[in-house]
């Protein structure tokens, strides 16, 4: 699978561990930044994920921030994008196979390197089931989306 992972500075090591994790699992991993500890703005790297998910470069995406609250908060701004803030492994899971999620959050200053590595591994690896009920309710999320998308324009 192509997987994008980007972080701010503050998740930078946990995102560096992931991204290794996601690769000696098979997974074609882009790296879109930061690159090291230089204070950044999550919303900068939650666009990158969110410009690669929409763009279909990647199928799926890890973003990384200190509490995983803003970054989560700003990539759900963009249209397509269905990014979970996750801290355990069922939602990890779940969110993809209920609500087909495409980006993981991660909260570097929350969990640590092993907890993420094994989110990520877990994100990566569920499949979105397709069920009726789950496709009635991703259709409501869509409708909302795109209603909003046309009031706003």
């Amino acid at each position: 699978m192509r997987i994008a992972v980007a972080s701010d500075h503050a998740g930078f090591h946990i995102k560096v561990d992931v991204a290794t994790a996601l690769r000696a699992a098979g997974h074609d991993v882009t790296d879109l930044g930061t690159y090291d500890e230089t204070p950044v703005d999550y919303p900068d790297y939650a666009e990158k994920i969110g410009t690669a998910i929409v763009g279909q470069t990647v199928e799926r995406g890890v973003l990384v921030c200190g509490s995983g609250v803003g970054a989560s908060v700003a990539a759900n701004k963009i249209p397509g994008v269905r990014a979970g803030l996750c801290h355990d492994t069922y939602s990890a899971h779940q969110g993809v196979e209920h609500d087909d999620m495409n980006v993981l959050v991660l909260g570097g200053r929350v969990i640590g390197t092993e907890v993420a590595k094994e989110l990520a591994r877990t994100f990566a690896s569920a499949r979105y089931t397709h069920e009726e009920r789950h496709e009635r309710r991703l259709a409501k999320v869509r409708a909302i989306e795109t209603h909003y998308l046309r009031e706003m324009t």
